[in-house]
């Protein structure tokens, strides 16, 4: 009954594997190009594509306030009884005749008006639009240098599934092999039949343990073409070493270097700079409200009438329009806009020593992934050798079984081992340039 599940799950392995390698071979697909498809595909960074256009409209619209105005109006109206002129006094009555031709009268006009002064607060308005664009724009790099440290990391996931799929494989066909040797020696006699029944119950695990693998693959080939905006069961042949050479020139910087070049670059302080500046400017609109508001107006208009010397008016004045006080409104508000700009300077200070613990973390996984990956080189050769000589001593009958199956367990602990500190070194240099600033 468990060879016949042996057999099952054999089969069940080979079919899910044929689904890798059935398919037309595609193209080696770098870094640089799944970076490049998920710019153009994905919508969060379209959003902020957007949120930094709207920015620069409402820019625009605060440099437009400053300039005149001009409008243009027109009305018809249609009266229930014609009005006229009554002007009486000293017991005498003077009636005009009807004021319009007819009982009805159309008005038109044109007006132009210019802002002369509004307390700062135009100025003040165009200042805040200029720091909010400033820091949309910024928000829109940001976001795009991390969905590039995010695909990054789907990347390397989708290469370390597939070489732990690989490794799990390598494993399986170990304890096959190791299984066909302990069933000759049973025949022979050479050793006890408990022997065999625990060398299929190790290749039984191995088997799930390969199916398992197989499954990762699948799941994070579909996360990767996710991200990329593609269909979720495409086929890519990824770069093995993506990375290779990427960040070597950041290692041999000093770690202070570093960090001087993380707090120049990184865009999350300039973000929260700028919207500090935009709410310092917003409280001075506010402030603005507070003093007198001068317009130049100039018009010219229409009035259809039967009593006036002239149908046609133009007219040029200043307005004046002063709040003297509103409750406290104003000034209320504009606390509340200066409060919360401080409130962004103190988290701009806080983030900068996030910056700094994250540059130094990155820096320090690079060294740890190098340093893992030297003696994890080293450990895969001498499991190697360890299986070879564990196999040799069980089939001239000086150890147990048992220490077969623990070098082939050895070997494939150590052969993962490699793997990952492979792809953590590439990543964490990937992840280093990010946290100065620079992926």
């Amino acid at each position: 009954m468990r060879m016949t599940a042996g057999v099952w799950i054999s089969g069940f392995v080979a079919v899910l594997l044929a689904m890798f390698v059935a398919q037309p071979a595609n193209a080696v697909e770098s870094l640089q190009q799944a970076w490049a498809l998920a710019l153009q595909h994905d919508p969060t960074l379209a959003a902020t594509a957007a949120d930094a256009e709207a920015a620069a409209a409402r820019l625009r619209a605060a440099r437009g306030a400053r300039l005149p105005g001009l409008e243009m109006g027109a009305s018809y109206t249609r009266f229930a009884v014609t009005p006229a002129l009554e002007v009486g006094g000293g017991g005498l009555s003077l009636r005009t005749p009807p004021i319009f031709d007819g009982d009805d009268t159309v008005m038109a006009g044109t007006r132009l008006t210019l802002p002369l002064y509004a307390g700062g607060s135009l100025a003040a308005g165009v200042t805040a639009a200029e720091q909010g664009s400033r820091a949309a724009q910024a928000m829109a790099q940001q976001a795009a240098a991390a969905l590039r440290l995010e695909v990054a990391n789907h990347y390397f996931t989708l290469l370390r599934a597939r070489r732990a799929l690989a490794t799990a494989d390598a494993a399986v066909e170990s304890l096959a092999a190791h299984v066909a040797d302990v069933q000759v020696m049973v025949d022979r006699g050479e050793v006890a039949g408990n022997d065999l029944l625990a060398a299929r119950v190790a290749l039984a695990n191995g088997r799930q343990q390969r199916l398992r693998a197989a499954n990762a693959v699948e799941l994070a080939r579909a996360t990767y073409n996710r991200r990329l905006g593609q269909p979720l069961d495409r086929l890519a042949e990824l770069d093995a070493r993506p990375a290779q050479g990427a960040g070597d020139d950041l290692v041999a910087r000093p770690l202070v270097s570093l960090v001087e070049a993380a707090l120049a670059n990184r865009l999350e302080l300039g973000v929260l700079e700028a919207q500090a500046a935009a709410f310092d400017a917003q409280a001075r609109i506010e402030h603005g409200r507070l003093l007198p508001q001068l317009v130049l107006t100039a018009a010219y208009d229409h009035l259809e009438t039967t009593v006036l010397d002239r149908e046609q008016f133009a007219s040029a004045g200043i307005g004046l329009r002063w709040t003297l006080f509103d409750g406290g409104q104003v000034r209320a508000r504009a606390t509340a806009l200066r409060r919360q700009g401080s409130a962004v300077r103190l988290r701009r200070n806080d983030l900068q020593t996030q910056l700094e613990l994250q540059v130094r973390e990155a820096w320090l996984g690079v060294g740890e992934a190098d340093a893992r990956r030297t003696v994890a080189g080293e450990a895969v050769a001498q499991a190697e050798e360890n299986l070879r000589i564990s196999r040799e001593l069980y089939g001239a009958g000086l150890v147990a079984h048992t220490q077969v199956l623990d070098a082939i367990a050895l070997q494939v602990t150590a052969v993962n081992h490699r793997d990952d500190a492979e792809h953590d070194a590439g990543f964490a240099r990937l992840r280093l340039q990010w946290a100065i600033g620079e992926l």
